[in-house]
């Protein structure tokens, strides 16, 4: 069996662990500088997963902006940006949204298996849908993507799919940026909900890194034993074209 994917979650929450204000407009947590981070770390990817909660509240575009980052994976074979992941119980997915319509890339789209006609004829030929089992969960999904070819996923949200992933300790490396100001609003919602989670007050998650950028925090946590040669080998790859740029 194909080993599965090297799992990064990504998130920016407000000091009390909010990922959004509870009405719109959207609240930009990150500063100009973390964008660029997380642009970064997208164009070292081979896909970027977000729920489809997140798709219909954000709709967001998932690609990586920076034309230089771009090139770069073109010069090894891969699209300008990641494939787009997204998961879905009730398929209400707009095949106009910006997941679908924005970028060159292929765009997956996993459901339950008895929904996966119904999904289908919802976004039509914007995107593949994926039916895995009668109650479609993390573990099954990162399994197929790895038999797909990809070997390194983005999680970027929201709360419920964080929930998911770290639940089901599939998570390899969390990046935690938190933003200098209070939502202060228990309708927002949280970086993650109620679940038992694998790490707790008797098995704490490995520090591995902590970074200022700007007038925010990024808190890197190792989760997995994988997250060492993982980093080593990034560190490696990121030495190697800084002197080839130099």
């Amino acid at each position: 069996m194909t080993d599965n994917p090297y799992v990064t979650l990504s998130s920016a929450t407000s000091l009390d662990g909010y990922l959004d204000r509870a009405d719109p407009p959207r609240l930009a947590l990150s500063n100009d500088a973390d964008f660029d981070r997380v642009d970064d770390v997208r164009a070292r990817n081979d896909a970027i997963l977000v729920g489809a909660r997140t798709v219909r509240r954000d709709n967001p575009r998932l690609l990586v902006r920076s034309t230089a980052r771009q090139s770069r994976r073109e010069s090894a074979g891969m699209t300008f940006s990641p494939w787009k992941v997204t998961v879905t119980a009730s398929g209400e997915l707009n095949p106009n949204a910006a997941f679908f319509t924005a970028g060159d890339t292929s765009k997956l789209v996993y459901c339950p298996a008895p929904e996966a006609v119904r999904i289908r004829r919802r976004v039509g030929h914007t995107a593949i849908v994926i039916g895995l089992g009668k109650d479609l969960t993390m573990s099954d999904l990162v399994a197929d993507l790895a038999d797909r070819g990809i070997r390194q996923l983005m999680v970027e949200g929201g709360g419920t799919v964080h929930t998911q992933f770290l639940a089901a300790n599939l998570v390899d490396e969390l990046h935690l940026a938190v933003a200098p100001f209070f939502v202060g609003d228990q309708r927002a919602p949280r970086f993650v909900g109620d679940a038992i989670f694998p790490w707790t007050s008797d098995r704490r998650a490995t520090l591995a890194e902590v970074r200022q950028i700007g007038d925010m925090v990024l808190l890197r946590y190792a989760l997995s034993d994988r997250f060492a040669r993982h980093d080593a080998e990034d560190r490696l790859a990121t030495r190697s074209l800084a002197m080839r740029m130099s």
